[in-house]
């Protein structure tokens, strides 16, 4: 029997011929990641059990994201415990602010990450590097701990549910408005410990970045991993970023799938997730008119660069509705000089909006959007739980870069179409 991607991978870097769904294995891993919120718990856990040199500088890798720049006390604290470890080692990846980004953005942008590469972190969306053809998975700060000291992590092979995206894409669809349907169509639980495949005639000329948001929140449909076949697109991503050391791996044709899901793109439009669940999903036309206070555009699942394009396209000449906030977060410093350097965020800024340093911010209700009582927000960002973006009464909406840009124009949740008519896909 063949192999699909996922067990392929896993069965290299566990030193074994093959894997099935269902195994216990000790893999070898590329990549131990962790950032402000998970890597102070990490490091605590690896002093804990004894450690005293982790495994490979160049591997462990510190990001700090989430609260950064330090938004209190605690915030800087749990930075400064992450710089004087990453000092302390001599990591080769300790990523500041200034020089850093939204990890799961920064890290494929440097080549940090590749095709084939087993990559695990202290954050549930390290499943994005699955869009390079990786196997990459959150885990919990004391395995990050143990994989720090040994470079090894336990792992059950996953089975894999494979995806089918036909057809071509409709204007302004991209990778959130396909992983939205379907999340909506299996929910949060239809993928459960289970690798997420990627394929179809729409997969193949969907651009990296949209990749990327798929991958992303293969999470939220309950996924152990996400993973999309590596092709030209992925080449061209990679090249000049990462020159050996990475590997192809595709599905046998004789794979076994624990199920088989098919999708016509042509008959998906623009979707919204509505609060409080990422499933909620319905079409931007359905939710017309609903009023909005603040639009998010950014997060590691569409604050790169086509994303930003997208946002200021639609918005250019424009401004945003009265009493409305519009807060525009580029994922990386990188990201953020290319958009000052294309005028995209002085369109934002000239519109009305508010342009921040990278950071998660707001979508997890950190800081830079936190939302107040009632107040209703739609973000690019990846979660609409109760509370995830501040107070408990208020809710949060999921889409693309174009559905929220529209939406900042007109104070209302609405389909891009109302705002320009141009044929274009967003990620």
């Amino acid at each position: 029997m063949g192999m699909t991607i996922t067990e392929k991978i896993l069965a290299v870097h566990a030193d074994l011929e093959e894997v099935a769904p269902g195994q216990i294995i000790n893999a070898r891993v590329d990549v131990a990641l962790g950032n402000d919120i998970t890597a102070p718990l990490a490091i605590l856990a690896f002093r804990e059990m004894g450690g005293a040199q982790v495994f490979d500088r160049d591997k462990v890798i510190l990001v700090p994201d989430h609260f950064t720049p330090n938004k209190d006390i605690q915030s800087a604290e749990q930075c400064r415990l992450m710089r004087e470890f990453a000092q302390e080692q001599d990591l080769t990846y300790y990523l500041e602010v200034g020089r850093m980004g939204i990890e799961h953005a920064l890290l494929p942008e440097m080549g940090l990450v590749g095709p084939g590469y087993l990559v695990i972190g202290a954050d549930s969306h390290t499943c994005t590097y699955g869009a390079l053809g990786a196997f990459a998975t959150g885990v919990g700060s004391t395995d990050l701990a143990a994989a720090m000291a040994t470079g090894e992590i336990w792992l059950r092979v996953p089975e894999t549910i494979k995806f089918v995206y036909a057809g071509r894409r409709q204007p302004w669809v991209g990778g959130k408005d396909l992983i939205l349907y379907t999340i909506g169509t299996v929910g949060v639980d239809g993928a459960l410990y289970k690798a997420m495949e990627f394929t179809g005639e729409a997969i193949d000329t969907l651009e990296m970045s949209g990749r990327l948001t798929m991958a992303n929140m293969a999470i939220e449909a309950g996924g152990k991993n996400g993973v999309f076949p590596p092709d030209e697109i992925t080449l061209e991503y990679i090249r000049g970023r990462i020159d050996t050391g990475y590997t192809l791996y595709h599905s046998d044709e004789d794979a076994s799938y624990a199920e088989i899901k098919e999708f016509d793109c042509s008959t998906i439009e623009p979707q919204v997730a509505c609060p409080p669940s990422p499933a909620h999903v319905q079409g931007a036309r359905e939710l017309n008119g609903i009023a909005i206070d603040q639009v998010v555009i950014g997060s590691c699942t569409n604050g790169r660069l086509d994303d930003l394009r997208i946002a200021a396209e639609i918005i250019r000449g424009k401004k945003v509705a009265p009493y409305v906030r519009l807060i525009v977060i580029p994922a990386t410093q990188e990201i953020y000089l290319q958009a000052l350097r294309e005028g995209l965020l002085e369109i934002f800024v000239e519109a009305g909006g508010a342009v921040s340093t990278p950071t998660c911010g707001p979508c997890l209700g950190g800081h830079m959007g936190v939302l107040g009582a009632g107040e209703v927000a739609i973000a690019t960002t990846n979660r609409n739980f109760v509370g995830r973006m501040g107070h408990p009464t208020s809710k949060v909406y999921l889409s693309n870069p174009a559905v929220a840009a529209a939406s900042a124009i007109k104070g209302k949740i609405v389909h891009p179409e109302e705002v320009v008519d141009k044929s274009t896909t967003t990620s």
